[in-house]
């Protein structure tokens, strides 16, 4: 039996890290200890990670003509992720982005969009890439129109779409219509209208406020975990694993990959969710290079 595929649609960066002992402030130069390239971008780093979940991946997005495009391929290719919709264009260079790690363990970044503002909406109407697809992953690194024109398509093979709206910007009632499962940070969700998240109970009240957004919304809330507001069900808080954090850097998206991988599965989204949460602590705790 063919396992269900999950289809992202998103963005690849080429990610510059550096390792410093602080984060800059304004004027600031700070020295930093190190640096390496990464492979980067949410979609990707969420098609990878469903992947190393245990789910069949497939990925459309775009990337240059260039080294990095280059790099980013063979990282999906590693994960056994399906790459005949990754497009190469033109008339810009791969994404790229350049993330500041310091000795705690947090981190900033800068992103250059680059070939990921050239994702067509067309190439979403081909037959070939539905094929098996069980769930849609969206991330606000892709275009609006994007996101839109994937949902729109999903919705329309009643395939269940999960937008993970990172940036945080406002969400077009197009898009919101053909969200079931809308997930956010406690800064994306107050970026959004809700009060500010202090706690699982404030995370909560974040992720009702939002329900007006989507079927199902989740709010993570780093180290203290998470909260769901579910269609039709009570709203509920799943605790963090604690773990000693090394590094912050991706841990939303190994969270998205490892609660795709479960739902396409046929978990619940509770179990889905912890699931996630488990794997986002793992993440966390170990060290990368």
């Amino acid at each position: 039996m063919t396992r269900a595929t999950v289809l992202v649609v998103g963005s690849l960066h080429y990610d510059i890290m550096v390792e410093t002992d602080h984060l800059p402030r304004k004027d600031e130069t700070a020295v930093g200890h190190r640096w390496y390239p990464k492979f980067g971008g949410k979609g990707g780093n969420q098609a990878v990670s469903a992947a190393l979940h245990g789910a069949a991946v497939r990925f459309l997005g775009a990337v240059g003509t260039d080294d990095f495009g280059r790099f980013l391929a063979a990282g999906l290719e590693a994960a056994k992720v399906d790459l005949r919709f990754l497009r190469q264009v033109e008339d810009a260079g791969s994404g790229l982005s350049v993330a500041l790690q310091d000795s705690a363990g947090d981190y900033a970044a800068t992103i250059v969009s680059g070939a990921n503002q050239r994702i067509d909406p067309h190439w979403l109407q081909d037959s070939a890439l539905w094929a098996d697809v069980g769930l849609l992953v969206l991330q606000n690194e892709a275009p609006e129109q994007v996101n839109i024109a994937a949902a729109a398509q999903a919705r329309h093979r009643a395939v269940p779409v999960i937008l993970n709206a990172a940036p945080s910007r406002p969400l077009s009632a197009a898009l919101r219509r053909d969200v079931d499962i809308l997930v956010v940070n406690a800064v994306e969700a107050e970026m959004m209208g809700a009060a500010p998240v202090a706690s699982l109970a404030s995370a909560a009240e974040a992720a009702r406020t939002l329900a007006a957004d989507a079927a199902s919304v989740i709010v993570t809330a780093a180290a203290r975990g998470l909260a769901v507001c579910e269609a039709g069900k009570a709203s509920y808080q799943i605790p963090a694993t604690p773990v000693r954090m090394v590094s912050s850097h991706g841990a939303g998206d190994a969270f998205i990959g490892a609660l795709a991988a479960a739902l396409v599965a046929g978990s619940s989204l509770r179990a889905s969710c912890e699931a996630a949460s488990r794997a986002a602590a793992a993440h966390v705790s170990q060290a990368r290079a």
